[in-house]
């Protein structure tokens, strides 16, 4: 990555993307505690097709809001982000869950780890905090997971499945057009992608929170279903071509179908994206 000219920026423009799904509760707490702990950063919600006054909420706490239609799913969600990203010539996209359970305050340690990296993993299990209380079926898929990932990326990875995420814009290149949307299946998947397409991973430990409002999308079954189909997906992902991505590549990738190119309603701040709203490209 250049270094930027900007000493307010030391990692260039970063976007916060922050995917929400009838989260009008958490959103807005969400929103405050990342522009207070990373004033530099500009932060996007993609409100996933929410029922709710979810987008409503994050506009009024100063958020680029992105409105998707209908709700595709947290993968979806994100690579509509990421295609936000790279449209406005970000440098860096980050993903943080609306629901309260990612501290912004290891954003700048995740930031600094894009030196040596192109996708960064906030994890848990690393030693950082209390210890994150899982499922025993939940927890020994994610181990199996977390062993198979750390073999391809050469590196220990002990939360594969985490959504706090840092991508330059290399990763999120890649992850513009090939971002898998299942649920939990996304990060796994999307790891599998980045390795294979050349990209370097490493994480840092971080303490993640309980859920700061709301209530999940998923009951602790159906996490422990999309588990082990996140394996499935794994052992489809590792025999699948994917592209090497070169790190100069700046075009927006052709839209895949299903998920849309929406521009976001928000700041008209000209040092910021345009406020307003539309269908495809």
């Amino acid at each position: 990555m250049s270094t930027p000219a900007d000493p307010a920026r030391p990692h260039g423009r970063v976007l916060v993307i922050v995917p929400a799904w009838n989260e009008q509760d958490s959103v807005a707490a969400t929103i405050a505690e990342v522009r207070a702990t990373n004033p530099s950063v500009d932060v996007l919600v993609v409100d996933d097709g929410s029922t709710d006054a979810t987008a409503t909420v994050a506009e009024a706490a100063g958020a680029l809001v992105c409105r998707l239609p209908f709700n595709l799913g947290v993968g979806g969600a994100m690579r509509a982000g990421y295609r936000f990203a790279l449209r406005h010539h970000y440098d860096v996209a980050v993903q943080i869950d609306a629901d309260g359970q990612h501290d912004p305050r290891y954003l700048p340690t995740l930031l600094d780890h894009l030196e040596h990296a192109d996708l960064v993993i906030g994890a848990r299990f690393a030693g950082e905090g209390a210890p994150y209380r899982v499922s025993l079926l939940r927890g020994v898929a994610m181990k199996v997971l977390a062993r198979t990932l750390s073999r391809m990326a050469r590196t220990r990875l002990t939360d594969v499945t985490s959504g706090f995420r840092v991508a330059n814009r290399r990763a999120a290149t890649l992850f513009a057009a090939h971002y898998p949307a299942e649920y939990l299946g996304d990060t796994v998947e999307s790891t599998v992608i980045a390795l294979r397409a050349g990209c370097t991973v490493t994480q840092v430990p971080v303490q993640m929170r309980p859920r700061q409002a709301g209530t999940a999308s998923q009951t602790p079954v159906q996490a422990a279903v999309y588990l082990s189909r996140a394996v499935v997906a794994l052992g489809l992902a590792l025999v699948r071509k994917w592209p090497n991505i070169d790190s100069s590549h700046d075009a927006l990738p052709s839209p895949p179908g299903g998920v849309p190119v929406v521009e976001a309603a928000g700041s008209s701040d000209p040092a910021r994206p345009s406020a307003s709203e539309g269908g495809r490209p």
